[in-house]
C-alpha cells in the first residue's frame, strides 16, 4: 500500500529539502519504490536531483491547476533510483490560481491519484511556508515528517507547524499524523543543541526518529553536483545518516503494518 509523506516546516534553511532528495535515494536503496513530488517553488528539490528547473516545459505548477496530468511531467532519476515529478516558480502563479478555484485544496491528491499505486513511498517536499501549496501537501499525505534543527527557536516554531497540523485534520485530512521528528545539522558539541534534543525527547517521545543528521560537508555540496549524498560520496556520514533513517522508517511501516497480537 501505497504512503505518502509530506515533508514540511515552515522554517526556511532546516534540511527539508536535503532530506527529500536523500531520503528518497536511501529508501531506493531499500529496494522500496519511490515518488519524490517537488512543491516548492524555489525548485531546489528537482535541481538537487540533476534536473534543470529553467528548462522544464511543465511542472507541478501546472499540474495542480490541471494542465497536465501526473504521468506526463514524471521523469526518472537515474543516479537516485526514484521518480520525480519537477517542480519551479510555475508554482507560484498555481498557487495565485489555486485561491480561484473550488476544493482548492484537494488538487494535488486528485493529480496524484492516476499514479500513486505504482509507488511505495511518496516524498513531497513542502514550500518554507504555510501556504495554499502547503496545504494540498497536507491534505495529500498520510503524514508529515518534520525536519527541524535543534536550535533556540526551533520548539516554537514546531509548536506552530503541529498546531497547522492538528487544523489540517481537523478540517481536511482525518487521517494525518505526524510521521517523525528529525534532528537535522546536529553537532552533538553543541550544548544548545544537545538541550532542545532532550526536550524534544521529552514532549515528542518516539515521535523523535533515533537516526540524526550531522552537519556534513559532502550533504552539503551534493546538490551542487545534482546528485543524492548516496551517489556524491556514499561513504559520507551524511550518506550514512539517511540511510539509517530510511531502514528507521521501514521498521516503523513493517511494525505498523503487523497486525495486533490478541
Amino acid at each position: 500500500m501505497t504512503r505518502i509523506l509530506a515533508v514540511a516546516n515552515q522554517k526556511g534553511g532546516v534540511g527539508k529539502t536535503t532530506t527529500c532528495v536523500n531520503l528518497a535515494a536511501s529508501l531506493s536503496a531499500t529496494r522500496r519504490t519511490v515518488l519524490l513530488v517537488d512543491m516548492d517553488p524555489q525548485g531546489n528539490a528537482t535541481m538537487g536531483c540533476g534536473v534543470n528547473k529553467y528548462e522544464l516545459e511543465s511542472s507541478t505548477g501546472d499540474l495542480l491547476t490541471g494542465n497536465v496530468r501526473a504521468s506526463e511531467i514524471r521523469c526518472r532519476v537515474e543516479k537516485g533510483g526514484f521518480d520525480l515529478l519537477p517542480g519551479n516558480d510555475m508554482l507560484t502563479a498555481a498557487e495565485v490560481e489555486l485561491v480561484r478555484m473550488n476544493s482548492r485544496e484537494y488538487q494535488l491528491r486528485n493529480a496524484l491519484a492516476e499514479i500513486k499505486n505504482e509507488y511505495e513511498i511518496v516524498l513531497i517536499d513542502c514550500p518554507p511556508a504555510l501556504n495554499t501549496l502547503t496545504v494540498n501537501a497536507l491534505a495529500t499525505a498520510d503524514s508529515v515528517i518534520i525536519p527541524m534543527q535543534c536550535e533556540y527557536y526551533a520548539l516554537e516554531g514546531l509548536s506552530a507547524l503541529v498546531t497547522t497540523i492538528n487544523q489540517i485534520k481537523a478540517a481536511v485530512n482525518p487521517k494525518l499524523e505526524i510521521e517523525g521528528i528529525l534532528r537535522t545539522m546536529f553537532d552533538p558539541r553543541n550544548n544548545l543543541a544537545n538541550e532542545v534534543s532532550g526536550q524534544l525527547l521529552t514532549h515528542f517521545g518516539n515521535k523523535v526518529y533515533g537516526t540524526v543528521i550531522p552537519r556534513n560537508i559532502r550533504l552539503a555540496e551534493a546538490p551542487s553536483f545534482g546528485l543524492p549524498a548516496l551517489f556524491h560520496d556514499k561513504n559520507s556520514r551524511g550518506a550514512l545518516a539517511y540511510l539509517a533513517l530510511a531502514g528507521e522508517i521501514n521498521r516503523r511501516h513493517a511494525e505498523a503494518a503487523e497486525p495486533a497480537v490478541a
